[in-house]
């Protein structure tokens, strides 16, 4: 048995369904239909992933997603009710990875978990440029020694670039990189969680040390690995 993963949804059926249909599957499930009984899941079973409804009771699931993000890199995928963009942008915003927009296929719920979880097995390789180390094996970043607490998005963000330094990539081929096939050409998605990342990083895109905008054309990771010659 998988898991646990946690989804946090008023509707009975809806858990029921998911709980259900991800046992099949092989993933062990605990579910809340509040906000408040959702976070204190969180932190006392440390699911490896969160199903986050937008629309709950009381606390949205923006407040909630927020609250994560204060204590956790946890990956979240939130469920919109209609795809909205704002939505969309607003959870990527305050740190979701994916979204999924309801009536859904529990089958595609399963397939964006799977492709975050895989992406989250990382590799033996490492980099250095400076002050920034990135650690795929442990899924970790730090700057100056700090641990800058990363989500999966985030990292899969810094790894894709940091993997293809000194080149150009296209919005959409991160898109395709880091959020997997399904998603729609939605490029605000992709500047939101480069805005994240160098936050993060405490980077200033008007005089870039590691990520680079190239107008037109997309971004592009600028930092020098210690080992270059």
């Amino acid at each position: 048995m998988r898991g646990p993963v946690l989804v946090i949804d008023d509707d009975r059926k809806l858990r029921g369904l998911l709980t259900e249909y991800l046992a099949t599957v092989g993933f062990e499930v605990i579910a809340a239909g509040r906000a408040e009984d959702g976070l204190r899941l969180l932190r006392s079973e440390r699911p490896q992933i969160v199903i986050l409804d937008v629309m709950l009771p009381g606390m949205d699931g923006f407040e909630v997603c927020r609250s994560i993000r204060r204590e956790s890199a946890v990956p979240i995928i939130m469920l919109t009710a209609r795809g909205d963009v704002t939505d969309r942008v607003v959870g990527l915003e305050l740190g979701a990875d994916d979204y999924l927009a309801k009536p859904f296929e529990p089958r595609e719920l399963v397939a964006r978990i799977e492709a975050i979880l895989r992406r989250g097995r990382g590799s033996s390789e490492t980099w250095s440029f400076g002050e920034l180390r990135v650690d795929p094996s442990r899924r970790s970043a730090t700057l100056d020694g700090v641990d800058l607490a990363l989500t999966t998005a985030e990292f899969d963000l810094l790894e894709m670039l940091v993997r293809s330094r000194g080149r150009v990539l296209s919005r959409s081929h991160i898109l395709d990189g880091v959020r997997g096939d399904g998603w729609d050409s939605l490029d605000r998605s992709i500047d939101v969680l480069v805005s994240r990342l160098r936050n993060k990083l405490g980077d200033d895109p008007r005089q870039p040390r590691f990520v680079r905008t190239v107008r037109g054309a997309g971004y592009a990771f600028v930092g020098k690995a210690d080992d270059d010659s």
